[in-house]
């Protein structure tokens, strides 16, 4: 049997031994992105800490199914309320990129007609994939089975609510066509983010609904199906023409796309994660309309949810100028020069998951210099093999502490520790310390290729000796400014000269 695994369980409030349904499967669901802008370092930082986790629990020996959901429409934005206010942000971002094609800040030949919310849908959904290539998030390359889009689901939400419905669990409002799930029918609602339903009446901070609005029964109830003919994105519906509430589409993409990779029936998950700002009131929603349709006492077993990120100790707001997305980052925005992904997928992962995490030009620069050791390691040890592999002794001492770190709540301070301090020491058997280090990256998963560049670096660098070498120095010291131009870490000694990349 895979180590035994120690997570807190956000329902629960406390550190749980891990024990799936079915061992050594894995069910696990990650609310993902919705696809109205390029998403952000926030919304990545959850997305890597699944990816992180997803990768750790298959490397004890777990069969991991992951799904990650891509919203396109439901989604609105004022979604700190249950219902949902404002417009839809499919909606927004239309309105956003043909203003913003009009004045040529967003020039792509990808969306023809930016009043298409699908077109806008289809393009972001796209960078979303890109950007999650870059940082290594494996259930990118399972698009599109793993990861399904809210409107290929409309059926299957619609059956749901239909269950909810002669279940007890949901209503017609009276006025027809918008149903509300009813709170009052389940007892548990309010259990995982504490807010009671004499909280809730109150108006829990501005939360939900005035009660008489829209013919609810209670102010806590949360939307299933919303009539509106004049929405943009609509579909025809045993209530009328409409669309779908924002957390109706998670319970049903979830149970639909589990259960298809499971090959049978599925009522319960292992495992749901996301951003503590999903809590409440998407994942407690999810769980009372889920549990409301199976019948299930349980719709996930653990609930783990990543904490927020700051910048340079603020909250990112695009009015403080420190709002960053994925591409800023890389692209160089974000610090004045370019950042390899590798750095900024270490940068996101390396702070424990239920602590803020304060992004920082520092920060960045910190994790370009642990990213370029594990590359020299790596390197250095492929050179001394030769090319032989090896398999990784299960027993290796630096496996195990890494191991036993992560398997104390995915604590990965603790794990990159006992791997930095394993690494700087004595290496008699470069083929087992290679085989060791390319097993903890298959959770880290940073070192990409530690071979020679396959650029044109080292051919300029030949060129530089070439030119010292016939006392051409003002050409040796052409082709080293060009080089370092290019972003490369230029030494020259009696051995010759060798550029490196900067990774940040």
């Amino acid at each position: 049997m895979p180590t035994e695994l120690n997570f807190y369980n956000t329902l629960t409030h406390r550190v749980e031994t891990f024990a799936p349904i079915e061992p050594p499967r894995v069910l696990m669901y990650n609310c993902g992105p919705t696809v109205y802008d390029f998403a952000h370092i926030g919304n990545f930082r959850a997305f890597v800490f699944a990816d992180v986790l997803r990768r750790f629990l298959e490397m004890v020996g777990y069969d991991v199914k992951q799904v990650m959901n891509i919203t396109d429409v439901g989604h609105m934005t004022d979604d700190q309320l249950a219902d949902g206010g404002g417009e839809d942000k499919m909606v927004a971002a239309a309105k956003r990129v043909k203003e913003a094609k009009k004045q040529g800040t967003l020039t792509t030949d990808q969306i023809d007609n930016p009043d298409d919310p699908y077109q806008v849908a289809k393009f972001y959904t796209n960078a979303f994939l890109e950007d999650a290539r870059k940082l290594g998030l494996k259930i990118a390359d399972e698009y599109p089975e793993h990861m399904p889009r809210a409107t290929g689901f409309i059926a299957q939400m619609q059956r749901l609510i239909s269950r909810l419905i002669d279940k007890g669990h949901a209503y017609e409002s009276p006025a027809g066509g918008t149903v509300y799930f009813s709170v009052e029918s389940f007892p548990e609602y309010g259990r995982l983010s504490g807010n009671t339903l004499d909280k809730l009446r109150g108006g829990a901070g501005g939360r939900v609904l005035d009660e008489h609005q829209a013919g609810k029964r209670h102010p806590a109830d949360f939307l299933l199906w919303k009539a509106d003919s004049s929405h943009v994105m609509k579909w025809e519906s045993p209530w009328g023409v409409g669309y779908p509430g924002w957390h109706i589409e998670c319970s049903a993409m979830s149970l639909a796309v589990l259960s298809k990779l499971a090959g049978q029936e599925v009522t319960t998950i292992d495992i749901h994660t996301g951003g503590e700002d999903n809590i409440f009131p998407h994942h407690e929603c999810e769980i009372a309309q889920s549990c409301g349709s199976t019948g299930s006492s349980s719709f996930a077993r653990l609930w783990m949810h990543t904490r927020f990120l700051l910048v340079e100790g603020q909250k990112m707001s695009k009015s403080k100028g420190n709002f960053y997305t994925v591409r800023d980052v890389l692209e160089g925005k974000a610090t004045g020069r370019p950042v390899d992904p590798a750095v900024l997928r270490y940068e996101l992962l390396r702070s424990h998951y239920r602590s803020n995490m304060n992004f920082t030009a520092k920060g960045l620069e910190d994790s370009a210099g642990a990213v370029a050791k594990l590359r020299d390691y790596t390197q250095r040890w492929e050179q001394e093999v030769n090319g032989q592999s090896v398999e990784v002794d299960p027993q290796h001492p630096m496996l195990a502490d890494f191991t036993r770190a992560l398997s104390d709540d995915l604590s990965i301070s603790g794990g990159i520790g006992a791997l930095f301090t394993w690494a700087a020491g004595k290496h008699p058997d470069p083929a087992q310390s290679l085989a060791a280090l390319r097993a903890v990256d298959g959770v880290l998963g940073v070192l990409g290729s530690a071979s020679a560049p396959t650029d044109d670096s080292a051919e300029l660098c030949r060129q530089l000796d070439a030119a010292r070498a016939a006392k051409d120095f003002a050409k040796a010291d052409a082709i080293r400014r060009q080089l370092q131009d290019a972003g490369y870490e230029v030494m020259t000694t009696k051995a010759g000269t060798t550029a490196k990349k900067k990774l940040a």
